[in-house]
């Protein structure tokens, strides 16, 4: 309980009992009054007697009185009549002044407190809305709260779900990707395992042991013999070649002598017999030959 709420019930109690104290000596007085005039005596009627004082001394001097007859006896007193009854008196009016002061007080305190419990009403009723809209407020925040965190949790699970679906297309991609590689790989081994076999087979053909041995033929003929060359002398040359026989480079890997001077003409020989001459079938073309060069005495 709140210290206004204290103080206006205490205000309240503090009213209740001023009530109750000033009907208590209203109602007090009232009976005080009948009894003490229902308990009052009757007036004591007086009798007026005439004497006269004397003095003691002045009795002693005086002789007493000579004795004579006997008085006859007095006559009996009449008796008095009985005095009239006294009305019983009513008990004393209240003062008009004084009740309508009380009646005051009584009409000020029952609206100081008709006005502290409006107040506690009022107080009360506010306390209730005020406390409503709490709740209110409080459910708004709840419900407010639970919305975001519902948003954030289905936010979070799409985005999880995305990364999921984004890492397993990327999985799905890659495995794609290492498959077509594969398979290309395989297909290029394949395909070079074929050209193989078939150059194999070329090479191995009798039109391809034509074309070389006139291949070598043109060598030799465009040959200038150095004279440090010895009969018998016989070098492996590495010729590159375009379509067509033009030469594009030449290399003289090996010789059964070692002689700069044979290796140089032999290249320049190779070089001068360009372009040459092409095969009979041009499936048997090879841009890469290695000849083998050993001219007759």
């Amino acid at each position: 309980m709140s210290r206004r709420q204290k103080s206006l019930t205490q205000g309240r109690w503090r009213a209740i009992a001023l009530s109750l104290v000033l009907h208590s000596g209203i109602v007090a007085a009232a009976v005080y009054g009948w009894f003490t005039w229902k308990h009052q005596p009757p007036p004591v009627t007086t009798m007026a007697i005439e004497a006269t004082v004397v003095d003691e001394r002045a009795l002693k001097t005086i002789a007493p009185p000579p004795k004579s007859e006997p008085e006859p006896p007095a006559p009996e007193p009449v008796p008095e009549p009985e005095p009239a009854p006294v009305e019983e008196q009513g008990p004393p009016k209240p003062d008009p002044a004084e009740i309508e002061r009380k009646r005051e007080e009584e009409r000020l305190a029952q609206e100081k407190l008709e006005q502290e419990k409006q107040a506690q009403e009022k107080e009360r009723l506010d306390a209730e809305q005020k406390e409503t809209e709490r709740l209110e407020a409080e459910k708004e925040a709840a419900a407010k709260a639970a919305a975001e965190k519902a948003a954030a949790d289905k936010a979070a699970a799409d985005k999880k779900a995305q990364e999921k679906k984004k890492a397993e297309e990327a999985a799905a991609a890659k495995k794609a990707a290492d498959e077509k590689a594969r398979q290309a790989r395989q297909a290029e081994l394949q395909r070079a395992m074929e050209a193989e076999e078939r150059g194999n087979a070329v090479r191995n053909s009798a039109q391809a042991n034509q074309w070389y041995a006139s291949i070598v033929a043109k060598i030799e003929r465009a040959w200038i013999r150095p004279p440090s060359a010895r009969p018998g002398v016989t070098c492996i040359v590495s010729v590159s070649q375009v379509p067509g026989g033009e030469v594009i480079a030449v290399e003289v890997n090996n010789c059964s002598i070692n002689d700069t001077a044979l290796r140089e003409s032999v290249e320049a020989a190779v070089l001068r017999a360009s372009p040459l001459p092409s095969p009979p079938d041009p499936a048997l073309f090879e841009r890469n030959l290695e000849l083998t060069f050993a001219p007759k005495e």
